[in-house]
């Protein structure tokens, strides 16, 4: 309860706060690019429930929503103001809608594609669905660079599927229990450290 109190408190003060920033984010993607200002996509969310994750749109239009569900390295699909938000994690914050909503929450497991979650595990998907996902955890900040992590590797795709997706995975079995509103602070202020830096 507590959580959910911090969760509504803290997206609806950051959405007011922020709308000037939002609203230059949404013009610049709107004159860098065609295409709608905002990107969805079907994430797992608590329970296994599916929902829609609201980003800003950093690909070009005609081919977001198509081809690998992967960004690797300096993926030709971006945009040029995409390039920025992604470096900044800009691209995330409309995903304060989400939190506001009740399908995340400020910090828990980064929601995953229908398509990996199937690669799980049962123990594990019984875990890390038991909570609502997260814009940032654990795994965003040891991960921050995972387009470039899998764009050295020859198979992208069953690197994240063989390595990234179990460590995720454990540290977000890790934070589901030790979790408290001071863990969530902390997770946050490292995300903000990382970001910057």
């Amino acid at each position: 309860m507590l959580k959910r109190s911090f969760d509504i408190l803290a997206s609806g003060a950051g959405l007011l706060i922020l709308l000037p920033l939002l609203g230059l984010i949404a013009l610049a993607v709107k004159v860098d690019s065609r295409g709608p200002v905002l990107f969805r996509q079907e994430r797992v969310g608590r329970n296994g429930t599916a929902f829609r994750i609201c980003k800003f749109r950093t690909m070009h239009a005609t081919s977001s929503a198509s081809g690998s569900q992967l960004t690797v390295g300096e993926d030709p699909r971006i945009t040029r103001v995409g390039r920025t938000l992604r470096r900044y994690k800009l691209d995330e914050l409309p995903q304060l809608l989400n939190v506001l909503s009740g399908d995340m929450s400020l910090v828990g497991p980064r929601p995953e594609v229908p398509r990996y979650v199937r690669t799980w595990d049962d123990e594990t998907k019984a875990i890390v669905l038991s909570v609502r996902p997260g814009l940032t955890d654990l795994a965003s900040i040891q991960f921050r660079n995972e387009s470039m992590l899998l764009a050295a590797s020859d198979d992208p795709e069953k690197k994240y599927i063989e390595e990234i997706v179990p460590t995720k995975n454990k540290l977000a079995v890790r934070y589901i229990e030790q979790q408290s509103l001071w863990l969530d602070i902390k997770i946050i202020l490292r995300t903000l450290a990382a970001i910057l830096r």
